[in-house]
């Protein structure tokens, strides 16, 4: 790829950000999109924007730019929690504060050096001029150079200016390994702080239970009150076991959100003369009412059902787990770690995820399924890695105009253009590959829901690590065995010499990954910031369907932004020293992605569940192995040309990095995989002298009911408005009825009574909720 491809895939993804930039800082002003861009805020405070004509909602504004970067990481971890600031902190590396409380955020981000800023100036100043004039040739017109002109592979071979590309790679190792300490002893002191404050979180008191044998004698509540109360008596307080009502429980649900629906008439007038209307049919002439009048007095208390009626026995669907509730968080968590019988496959005991966070469908599966379920799922996602093969290559052959024109000869007149020359080997591949890679990451969703998590968190991990190997395995390792010539992917079945492979095929791939940086990097954040989808369906929603406004809350997708981030550090790391020209294009994106993300957790993302930083060790070790990957590739390439100096003080630098991560694995991983038992019995001596204790294990008793109940939803009447007992209507008059058994109307919908309703949900609830079988304390 020539130079003038690069910046006609520049100019285009610039374009687009331009563009995309200006219509959010639009489009986030109207009232009819506040739902879509300020979701999480809405939820929170309720506001409503006046639907009045300013001039200033329809003029582009960085507004938002300003109150992103004045935001402090105290205000991301109380609106988004610390898996939001772990993510901030993956994209920039910054210097650690020392204290759980951190200052505002320019103090110490923008102040401190970070890990590309540092690679850029070293390899921009330093590497590329060096790479430019490694060798004694011509040069032609910038625009019209070849790209490999910029890289490592220009250089001459026993030159003696690459000591200074293995100056620069140390540099860049020792630097990151730095702040990756700094960056995991910070986070980790943001894990103990966020484990000391949550004093009432109920999960630090449940044990999740499975593989609890079946009886014939006894269910299954009764077999874990007798093994608990025996084995564990002074510790154990209660418990609650999980019941397979899976199709009642989407009864119960429908039923709630109907019955929320009627709520949003609470204290509206409704015109009780409202009549239907007749349509007729345009092909058989029938005519057919909009609406049927209701009776208001049908209610008949003979058809609530009795909730103690014998016939139902919900024994049967009583599952194999069970939710232990002890006294102390540490008797919680001893249990938990603890292996319970001789056979491994029996009592498993884990700490219980937040009630939120539960995946109460994967609860009900048999603990003897998982390790198939592990085996399978690990099959299919590579047999799906292999299968991804068949576009890649494609998309590599694009960026060879040589083979394409012998594999597509009828291309030949079109390819002789050069603007179309520009775009198919600069913009097309990127593009193509791009859309391939929507199906990544829903279809790693699946995966790792058909493994059976028992959170929704743990799922959404799962699917990150699946996501991160495929993205490296098929953008990175991919494109180069196979992009310097497609017949190398033959590469692949010779592993011995993918190190050599590697080397050669780095600096010239590095063209293809500046490319997909721009345009998955520049061009996903202006996405992410748009939010398309819900800006669509919130269009649709309003003004074609006709549908009552809801909030539009989503969660933030980790598994897919964080891969993404990664990956984007991973091509930073290989392509520095090698082929430097990718890192400006990384540091803007790096910069861009910093504002839009803090913008997106502050405004549009809402948390439902916080994992506690678990992310970061993810990040660390994906980290890790890019450095090391880097270091491989260098040593090859000095060895490729001929520099024992520069190869030989390499091998010690990969070396000291594996013993940095060794070291990191022992000094601060534990505090990642399990609680500090310390920190725990210091909570249970507070709440003892604070007097807290029988009031969390009252809590205890409701934390994990699988269907609350229904009672804190408050039935309040609405007006009505001119109903006499005759029915007829008078004009301007109203009256207000005030009774217990007020009942909720629909606008159009004469007196329809809620109070079945609100009936029927209790009495589900009331069968299906589970016995609480305490000991006394």
């Amino acid at each position: 790829m020539k130079v003038g491809g690069l910046l006609a895939s520049a100019g285009i993804n610039i374009g687009l950000c331009v563009l995309f930039l200006s219509l959010y800082s639009i489009l986030r002003k109207q009232p009819s999109n506040v739902k879509v861009y300020f979701g999480r805020r809405i939820a929170e405070e309720r506001n409503r924007l006046r639907d009045a004509f300013i001039l200033e909602r329809f003029v582009p504004s960085p507004s938002w730019i300003v109150k992103s970067l004045r935001c402090t990481e105290d205000e991301i971890l109380d609106a988004a929690g610390l898996d939001a600031v772990v993510f901030n902190r993956i994209i920039v590396f910054s210097s650690c504060y020392t204290q759980c409380t951190t200052g505002p955020a320019d103090a110490f981000i923008f102040n401190s050096i970070r890990i590309f800023s540092l690679a850029a100036i070293l390899c921009i100043l330093g590497v590329l001029p060096l790479n430019y004039f490694g060798q004694d040739m011509l040069h032609v017109r910038i625009p019209s150079a070849s790209l490999e002109t910029f890289t490592i592979g220009n250089v001459q071979e026993r030159s003696r200016w690459l000591w200074v590309h293995c100056v620069v790679l140390y540099i860049i190792s020792v630097v990151a390994c730095v702040l990756l300490y700094l960056e995991y002893k910070h986070i980790s002191r943001l894990r103990l702080c966020h484990i000391s404050r949550a004093t009432s979180n109920p999960s630090h008191f449940t044990v999740l239970v499975r593989g609890i044998p079946k009886s014939s004698t006894e269910s299954f509540s009764r077999t874990v009150q007798g093994f608990f109360t025996k084995y564990h008596a002074s510790s154990y307080l209660s418990h609650q076991v999980v019941y397979k009502v899976g199709k009642v429980q989407k009864i119960v649900s429908g039923a709630k959100k109907v019955y929320r629906k009627f709520r949003h008439f609470k204290g509206t007038a409704v015109d009780q003369r409202c009549r239907s209307i007749t349509f007729q049919c345009s092909f058989c002439g029938a005519s057919s009412n909009s609406f049927q009048l209701l009776p208001i007095d049908f209610e008949q208390e003979s058809e609530i059902p009795n909730v103690n009626d014998s016939s139902f026995s919900s024994t049967d669907e009583e599952c194999g787990a069970a939710f232990i509730f002890f006294k102390t968080r540490y008797a919680a968590l001893v249990v938990a770690k603890i292996l319970q019988t001789s056979n491994p496959m029996r009592w498993v005991t884990s700490l219980a995820p937040e009630r939120d966070d539960i995946y109460w469908s994967n609860l009900w599966l048999p603990y003897k399924q998982l390790w198939i379920r592990h085996i399978s799922t690990l099959g299919g996602s590579i047999v799906f890695m292999f299968l991804f093969l068949m576009p890649v290559t494609f998309i590599q052959g694009l960026t060879q105009l040589e083979q394409l024109q012998q594999r597509l000869p009828f291309l030949r007149g079109i390819l002789e253009k050069n603007y179309m020359t520009q775009l198919i080997t600069g913009y097309l591949p990127s593009v193509i590959l791009q859309i391939f890679l929507y199906t990544v990451s829903p279809t790693m969703m699946l995966f790792s829901t058909l493994e059976g998590p028992i959170s929704h968190s743990e799922r959404k991990k799962s699917a990150c690590c699946k996501v991160l190997y495929f993205t490296i395995w098929n953008v990175f390792f991919v494109n180069v065995l196979s992009g310097s010539a497609i017949s190398q992917v033959i590469a692949l079945s010779r592993p011995k010499e993918i190190p050599m492979q590697l080397a050669r095929a780095v600096p010239v791939q590095a063209t293809f990954f500046t490319t997909y940086v721009l345009t998955s990097g520049w061009a996903s954040l202006s996405s992410e910031l748009m939010q398309p989808f819900a800006l669509t369906w919130n269009f649709i929603r309003r003004y074609i369907l006709r549908m009552e406004e809801d909030d539009l809350l989503y969660s933030f997708p980790y598994h897919t932004e964080v891969p993404k981030v990664l990956l984007f550090g991973l091509l930073g790391f290989t392509c520095s020293v090698l082929a430097p020209l990718i890192l400006p294009f990384l540091l803007l994106y790096f910069c861009l992605g910093y504002v839009v993300y803090r913008n997106q957790f502050l405004n549009v993302y809402c948390t439902k569940y916080d994992t506690g930083g678990l992310y970061w060790p993810i990040a660390h070790n994906a980290t890790i192995f890019s450095l090391v990957l880097t270091q491989i590739i260098c040593l090859g390439v000095f060895a490729l040309k001929k520099s024992p100096v520069a190869a030989g003080f390499t091998v010690p630098l990969i070396i000291f990095t594996l013993l940095f991560y060794q070291y990191c694995r022992k000094r601060h991983l534990p505090l990642f995989k399990t609680f500090p038992a310390q920190n725990l019995i210091d909570m249970d001596m507070e709440d003892q002298q604070m007097g807290r204790t029988e009031d969390l294990h009252h809590r205890l008793h409701n934390a994990y009911f699988q269907f609350p109940d229904t009672d804190d939803i408050p039935l309040e009447g609405v007006h009505s408005v001119g109903r006499d007992e005759d029915g007829s209507g008078t004009s301007g008059e109203s009256s207000r009825k005030e009774s217990a058994d007020d009942e909720l109307s629909h606008p159009t919908l004469d007196g329809l009574p809620v109070s079945r309703l609100r009936n029927a949900v209790r009495s589900l609830g009331s069968v299906l909720r589970p016995q609480r079988r305490e000991l006394a304390v």
